[in-house]
């Protein structure tokens, strides 16, 4: 009886959001929102803060979903870290990413980030609109403040791993202090801001490593920021990635247990750089960083038209 009652349920909740379709549709139209009518594509630098250069992403708007093989083709002709998928639905976004190798990632900070600052940028959401996205990670937010976007992102716990199956010291030439794991990647804890910059590792012995990554730590030496990171995901890709907001996901709550602050700045030591701010809430933590607008070629926009 309860599960013919909920299948009711759920049948006049579908016909109540069909129902107010073209109300959504007319408050769009009232509030001068830019339709999404026709593909579209960006790239937004993302965690920028010059001099540092932050992370490229692809930010595709549809009208509709396409097939995955269409995804694919478009991200490795963007040849970006990320590029993220659009697709309106009423007041939420689906939202999808994919690396340069054609990988679908299931969260992604930076692609997300510039996701929110393109859709305000071009009008498509209102002016101080909190937008929401439909994630394999679940629902998402963002809002843009000009150029300052802040996430809404789940918080990732960390796992102690006490005897790893992988000796780092051979793989990257560290012996962590820490060594954790989320559930997307492992986590090491180093004695120093240098060693983290001064890391180089073999990335054909990382790709052995099987998780999306390996981020890389240290309590920042500098008053500018409370800690370092760097993060390598040969395995989808990505040897070193610029800026990894999923991976401050877990940074700013292990440090913000260590450091007994809520409130953190994190710098990313890649070759390009970037900053990102974080809160950390109860179950969740709030992303912050800017991001900025680079022109695509004509030639590569025609090639996307043409998938």
């Amino acid at each position: 009886m309860q599960i013919k009652q909920d299948k009711i349920l759920t049948i006049r909740l579908t016909l109540l959001r069909k129902s107010l379709e073209p109300l959504i549709l007319i408050s769009r139209m009232m509030s001068n929102i830019t339709a999404i009518t026709e593909l579209r594509i960006y790239r937004a630098n993302a965690f920028v803060a010059p001099p540092h250069r932050g992370n490229p992403a692809g930010v595709c708007l549809l009208p509709e979903a396409r097939d995955v093989d269409f995804y694919r083709k478009v991200a490795i002709k963007m040849d970006m870290p990320e590029t993220a998928f659009i697709v309106r639905d009423n007041d939420i976004f689906n939202l999808r990413w994919f690396t340069r190798g054609g990988h679908e990632v299931d969260l992604c900070g930076h692609a997300t980030l510039a996701t929110a600052f393109i859709l305000s940028k071009k009008e498509y959401v209102n002016a101080g609109e909190t937008i929401r996205f439909q994630t394999q990670s679940g629902i998402l937010s963002a809002k843009a403040d000009g150029e300052n976007i802040t996430l809404g992102f789940p918080l990732e716990k960390i796992t102690e791993v006490k005897d790893s199956e992988y000796d780092f010291k051979k793989l990257m030439g560290l012996t962590p202090l820490y060594t954790g794991r989320t559930r997307f990647d492992y986590f090491l804890v180093v004695d120093s801001e240098q060693a983290v910059k001064n890391l180089a590792p073999d990335f054909k012995k990382l790709q052995q490593i099987k998780t999306r990554g390996i981020i890389v730590t240290a309590k920042s030496e500098s008053k500018e920021y409370d800690f370092i990171s760097r993060f390598f995901a040969p395995a989808i890709g990505i040897d070193e990635d610029p800026v990894t907001g999923s991976a401050h996901c877990a940074l700013g709550p292990y440090w913000g247990g260590v450091l007994k602050k809520n409130k953190l700045v994190g710098y990313q030591a890649s070759k390009e750089g970037g900053i990102v701010k974080v809160e950390v809430l109860k179950d969740s933590v709030l992303l912050s960083g800017k991001a900025q607008e680079i022109p695509l070629s004509d030639e590569i926009k025609k090639t996307i038209q043409s998938f």
